[in-house]
């Protein structure tokens, strides 16, 4: 199986796609553009939203749903939000369908043309404020703290499994304060809830930090980012949080009393993560034989197989491993015991490495005799003869070694790939060795521009808590303050 994976020095584009579809992770679609979550992948974004779903709502925050279909009037009534999103609209024109005359199948009904397009929801900033419009009216209502799980469409025209797909899965919050204060803690809050989930349970280490004004949100004051390395030395934006301002609760006329009787706009905040998280899991962890999953996040945590030849053989391992199973999963952890026939245990083992299974266990009817079983773990290969008295707790304390090396070996590849330079032609040689280069930028939205020309390179964030360090821009030498993060990125 593992012979059917383009190796990643031989074209990691083509070892990605390899990787998603052997590993049963998505397929392509009918629709041009979309992706079929398979089982086996939705069970890994179960395992994101069932974690971050808990964090969200331990920090105060509440699930809500909001409708699909927008009103492109609403879409105009931010200016830099119309703009940043209007080239990505799905839009609905008509609202019904009819058999055509000439015999050619079902055509659109000309009649039935609606008096006002709907845009399918690329984001729901617009449906949202025009909503709390009508539930906010004073300070006693706020803060409004929503959370939105649900499906959004961008329209692409080159997409990539999870990466980019017009339609993909995420969760939106939107949230509404009384003062600015406020809304600047929430955005923040939320930006480390994110890094505490992508380094804890992604087994991803990130760096956060603020977007510049070319590439934050279309409609926001700041967006803050968490930017992580994937093993070919791209960037990939893994989360985004964003203060708002006033400038959605102005578009939508969004006031409260507050509690001097005085009239204000509220302040606002939305931050998403989506299904491109299953993404940065594949690039991040994983390897030539298949998916590298952290135990935190992988469907089945370990796999046990029996290998025998009677079924007297068969009936002993059984016992033994029932008593195993139950102790297993008091601990909760997720094992599957796979005695199926259908397939050999050589296949079986291929198997569940492509899926990334962390903890593999065999044990036969030597295995019983011994009263011990071999484990063999994911991350590094490494055999493990372990005998079944508490191996359950064996089992236990393993998971959480493979967690933490499989993360302590992504930041020392993401350590070692952070370049400082001081002159452009040091900036791109960087470059072409990729990783995260840090250099010095003049602030200026042209310099940014002219250097993501040149090099396809982006700013990806200015790191919270930068050390101030006085320099030359790399680009036109006027002076910088600061070094930034630029990168390569998906």
């Amino acid at each position: 199986m593992a012979k059917e994976i383009t190796s990643q020095k031989t074209d990691y584009a083509q070892w990605y796609n390899d990787i998603i579809l052997k590993a049963g992770l998505a397929d392509y679609s009918a629709v041009r553009g979309c992706m079929v979550i398979k089982p086996y992948g939705f069970a890994i974004w179960e395992k994101m939203q069932q974690q971050l779903d808990k964090m969200f709502k331990e920090t105060g925050h509440v699930n809500a749903y909001f409708p699909l279909f927008i009103p492109k009037s609403f879409l105009s009534r931010e200016a830099a939000h119309v703009e940043g999103f209007a080239k990505e609209c799905a839009v609905v024109t008509h609202y019904r369908l009819k058999n055509d005359e000439n015999g050619d199948g079902i055509i659109v009904d000309p009649e039935a043309k609606l008096e006002e397009e709907l845009i399918v929801r690329p984001t729901s900033e617009t449906i949202i404020w025009s909503t709390y419009k009508t539930w906010i009216q004073s300070y006693r209502d706020l803060p409004l703290l929503i959370n939105q799980w649900a499906n959004v469409v961008r329209w692409e025209m080159r997409t990539r499994l999870f990466l980019r797909t017009t339609e993909f899965l995420w969760q939106e919050g939107h949230t509404a304060h009384a003062t600015q204060k406020e809304a600047e803690d929430e955005t923040v809050q939320m930006l480390n809830v994110y890094a505490d989930f992508a380094e804890n349970y992604m087994a991803l280490p990130v760096i956060k930090g603020v977007k510049t004004a070319n590439e934050r949100f279309a409609g926001a004051i700041d967006t803050y980012c968490i930017e992580a390395l994937m093993q070919d030395g791209k960037a990939l934006q893994a989360g985004t949080s964003h203060f708002l301002g006033q400038n959605f609760a102005k578009a939508f006329d969004v006031k409260f009393s507050d509690k001097e009787n005085k009239l204000d706009y509220v302040w606002a905040t939305s931050w998403g993560v989506s299904t491109r998280l299953i993404g940065a899991l594949v690039m991040a962890h994983s390897d030539d034989d298949g998916l590298v999953l952290p135990p935190s996040l992988s469907p089945i945590q370990v796999v046990i197989i029996p290998i025998y030849k009677t079924k007297e053989q068969k009936k002993l391992i059984d016992e033994k491993i029932a008593v195993i199973l139950t102790s297993l999963k008091a601990l909760h952890i997720t094992v599957k015991y796979d005695d199926t026939e259908n397939n050999r245990p050589g296949w079986k083992f291929a198997e569940y490495e492509m899926k990334g299974v962390p903890l593999r266990m065999a044990i036969g009817a030597r295995d019983l005799e011994n009263n011990s079983a071999e484990l063999v773990r994911r991350d590094t290969r490494e055999k493990i003869n372990a005998s079944l008295e508490n191996i359950d707790v064996l089992i236990q304390n393993l998971l959480g070694d493979i967690q933490q090396s499989i993360y302590q070996k992504a930041k020392k590849f993401r350590d070692e790939n952070i370049i400082q330079v001081n002159t452009f032609d040091e900036f791109t040689t960087a470059l072409d060795q990729g990783g995260f280069i840090s250099a010095h930028w003049d602030g200026t939205s042209e310099t940014e521009e002219k250097i993501k020309d040149l090099t396809k390179a982006t700013i990806r964030c200015i790191p919270l808590n930068n050390n101030e360090e006085a320099g030359s821009c790399i680009f036109t030498g006027n002076p910088s303050t600061q070094r930034v993060l630029f990168a390569r990125a998906y």
